[in-house]
């Protein structure tokens, strides 16, 4: 990744969580990641948030849970009185197993579409920062059951939004299917070139209209909606990591023409591809 740099965090295998309070905060570290995840709660600034694919404003407070491994950075406003409260865990903070218990689901669940980055509404957000400034404070056993009880809040509240594309952050799950899992190796390893359902369902020796209805059952999208996210997402990474042209990326994603991608990028982002990648580099210019 040529324009994102990997975050040594200050948490090491003996913590649950750290929590870091920024005081007088300054939006001058670029895009970046860590294999923790991340609670970053912005407060009396204005300005724009990249998490993976997504690059969009932000107003006053902000909060967002960002997944391991996902690039993501602030640009806003600086004054005396922002405030920036990070909190970082561990991927392993509690086991699979435990997760996996009943109570604990709703924050198993969060935590597994975390990797695409959650947005938390305004009135959730509201809720949280007096608990979060506290934990700032809180010391010993308490504070380990604060931070479980936010998490558990967090993951109920209502009307989260997912940030970047399933396809930047490879989320899609083809585990569970062999055959969706051989069609998504494919898709990937030809992206750049033409692909019919055709060819696609012949793989897994099926007829176009069969596979058309699995491939839908099986991954709640449409094959034609799945490829163009997955190109979709391919030339998003490209803008962001690479200093490739727009025509290169264009058609190394798979797309025929640069109309056509522009169009599509468009509808999917909000924004040109030249729009998107301008974007970044004023965020990673701070």
């Amino acid at each position: 990744m040529k324009r994102i740099v990997r975050e040594i965090t200050p948490i090491n295998s003996e913590d649950v969580f750290v929590v870091l309070n920024h005081l007088n905060a300054k939006f001058d570290f670029p895009i970046h990641y860590h294999p923790e995840y991340e609670i970053n709660l912005v407060m009396n600034s204005q300005g724009k948030r990249i998490i993976g694919d997504s690059i969009k404003p932000f107003a006053t407070p902000d909060m967002a849970l960002i997944g391991p491994n996902t690039p993501h950075a602030w640009t806003g406003r600086e004054s005396e009185d922002v405030q920036v409260i990070t909190i970082q865990f561990q991927e392993d903070f509690l086991s699979e197993q435990t997760l996996s218990r009943n109570m604990l689901q709703p924050i198993n669940d969060m935590l597994k579409r975390s990797r695409m980055g959650i947005h938390f509404s305004h009135e959730a957000t509201i809720n949280m920062v007096p608990r979060i400034k506290r934990l700032t404070e809180a010391r010993g056993f308490d504070s380990l059951l604060d931070f479980l009880s936010i998490l558990y809040d967090l993951s109920i509240s209502r009307n989260q939004t997912a940030l970047s594309s399933p396809s930047y952050v490879d989320l899609y799950d083809t585990s569970k299917s062999r055959r969706i899992s051989m069609v998504n190796d494919y898709l990937c390893e030809n992206l750049h070139n033409p692909i019919r359902i055709e060819e696609v369902a012949n793989i897994v020796n099926m007829s176009p209209s069969a596979f058309s209805h699995f491939f839908k059952k099986r991954t709640q999208r449409t094959f034609s909606n799945y490829l163009s996210d997955l190109r979709v997402g391919n030339a998003a990474k490209l803008l962001i990591e690479t200093d490739k042209n727009i025509s290169e990326i264009c058609y190394e994603s798979g797309f025929n023409n640069l109309s056509n991608f522009n169009r599509v990028f468009k509808g999917q982002k909000g924004c040109t591809p030249k729009e998107f990648r301008m974007q970044q580099k004023l965020i990673i210019k701070h």
